[in-house]
């Protein structure tokens, strides 16, 4: 599975390529953000990346929101994690 990281600068369409292309490869992904800025950026990417993969057919895309714990630095923060999948 693989992990994004995403930063208050990080621009919602190449996030959400980066997506599309990983559910396109193994259907799940997880995403990191910390911080307001990171957190409104990922979930425009989200949103973005369910025009990009979803048809009429299928299902719409599981997005699994929660808490995790980062070391940045040698120091420890709170994060959100987002598990999105197919």
């Amino acid at each position: 599975m693989e992990v994004l990281k995403v930063a208050s600068q990080s621009n919602p369409n190449s996030v959400a390529g980066a997506i599309a292309g990983a559910l396109e490869q193994d259907g799940v992904v997880e995403i990191h953000a910390i911080g307001a800025g990171a957190v409104n950026q990922t979930v425009k990417a989200i949103a973005i990346a369910r025009r990009l993969v979803e048809t009429e057919d299928d299902p719409p895309l599981r997005v699994v929101p929660g808490f995790t714990e980062l070391s940045i630095q040698g120091e420890a923060r709170t994060g959100l994690r987002f598990l999105v999948e197919r």
